[in-house]
């Protein structure tokens, strides 16, 4: 008996903080998913605009003639075409869209192709991965092919839907034809743009529910693949060798990595002030593209740091809930691919600059230099926004908001 007697607890129960119940009641408004792409979008935007002005500023003065400006305005007439791009794509029918996938997949292949045509193709940092475009500007095709890639592989599984128990029809003729576009971005010396695409593919694969045998058979093929990348190439020899020790070459392959902790040590908790990098100066290289996060751990500090790092879980969690909550197969996909390039991308990234991976040379999206990078994010994002419009409610949501603020236009002339 003694067992079962219990002291009655006279103490009241706990409640959940505030915020937490703030938060739970934001997620579950029909438009959360929608709000969250959009304002995590136009904060790393608009951060990565004022990032690289003052990132770039030396650079570009020491470069072009004295205009310090001359990076940033490039940047913004990227930033330009590709919110119009973005609107686009948030717009545009999903019926439309998918029609236009394979023409869009095989004109991203062909200018690949084309980088690979001598006195076409440019090579930058060892990198045969350009097209010249008007006015000095330059295209990168790979990074076109990330976003052709999500949709061809989305809009493939979405056609299989009742048919992916079959581990055969996920397979083919997904790897082929996706590992071969990558096996051909490796053939640019492209390792970073060739991680990506094969992290997409391995996402979209467990997303797609292969089993677990062929998954382990896949990583194993996937490694040895890298494996072999990197064995054929001295600099990315070197680059591993020296990524536990980057003190061994100062000057060399550990230069950026010893600066870009140099970067994140003086940038303390609070960081030193926009504008106040001393590592932008010249001893970091690539300060407005690759490792721009350093210039901002230096003058926004910790704390600027984190903002970046919660606005990119933030999109990533936005991303998880369109990809779950969807009733659209393809919807599905498309989002599921879109967060993982995206994520997988800025990891590597943020591994690379604090020093937890080895250099390979990948910008960090929407915030670094970059129009190839930056138009296709976007237009990315677009359609992420346009694949969120189909949770359950949301349609509903908008529709009552525009009707809202019709009315009170009305009104207002009243």
């Amino acid at each position: 008996m003694r067992g079962s007697l219990r002291p009655v607890s006279t103490a009241a129960p706990r409640r959940r903080p505030a915020i937490i119940d703030a938060a739970r009641e934001m997620l579950e408004r029909p438009l959360a998913s929608y709000q969250l792409v959009l304002g995590s979008t136009a904060l790393l935007l608009g951060l990565g605009l004022i990032m690289v002005l003052s990132a770039s500023s030396v650079f570009a003065f020491t470069r072009y003639n004295g205009n310090s400006y001359a990076i940033i305005e490039r940047q913004l007439i990227f930033a330009v075409a590709g919110l119009a791009a973005a609107y686009v794509a948030a717009q545009i029918p999903l019926a439309l869209l998918r029609r236009l996938i394979r023409p869009f997949l095989i004109a991203s292949v062909v200018l690949i192709l084309a980088t690979f045509i001598p006195g076409v193709g440019i090579n930058v940092n060892g990198n045969r991965n350009w097209l010249p475009l008007a006015m000095g500007l330059r295209l990168q095709p790979s990074e076109f092919v990330k976003l052709a890639l999500v949709l061809w592989i989305a809009d493939l599984y979405a056609r299989r839907q009742k048919q992916l128990d079959n581990p055969r029809l996920i397979l083919t003729p997904m790897v082929p034809i996706a590992g071969g576009v990558a096996m051909l971005v490796v053939g640019q010396h492209d390792l970073g743009t060739s991680l990506v695409l094969f992290a997409l593919i391995m996402g979209m694969l467990w997303v797609a529910g292969l089993p677990r045998k062929q998954m382990g058979g896949m990583f194993a093929g996937l490694f040895a693949l890298l494996v072999v990348a990197v064995a054929t190439s001295p600099d990315r020899v070197s680059r591993l060798l020296n990524f536990t020790n980057p003190a061994a070459d100062p000057h060399g392959t550990g230069m950026q990595s010893i600066h870009s902790k140099m970067a994140f040590a003086r940038g303390g908790f609070w960081g030193v002030g926009l504008g106040g990098s001393r590592q932008k100066w010249g001893s970091l290289p690539e300060a407005h593209t690759d490792f721009i996060l350093s210039v901002i751990g230096e003058e926004l500090g910790l704390l600027g740091t984190l903002v970046v790092l919660a606005l990119f879980i933030l999109f990533a969690v936005a991303g998880i809930r369109i990809a779950t909550r969807t009733r659209d197969p393809f919807v599905h996909y498309t989002a599921a691919g879109i967060t993982i390039w995206i994520s997988v991308q800025a990891v590597i990234n943020i591994g690379m600059v604090l020093g937890l991976l080895p250099v390979i040379g990948l910008p960090l999206p929407l915030i670094s230099y970059g129009g190839s990078s930056l138009v296709v994010t976007l237009v990315a994002m677009g359609i992420l926004i346009n694949c969120a419009k189909t949770e359950p409610g949301a349609r509903r949501a908008l529709a009552a908001g525009r009707a809202n603020r019709a009315r009170g236009s009305v009104s207002r002339r009243r």
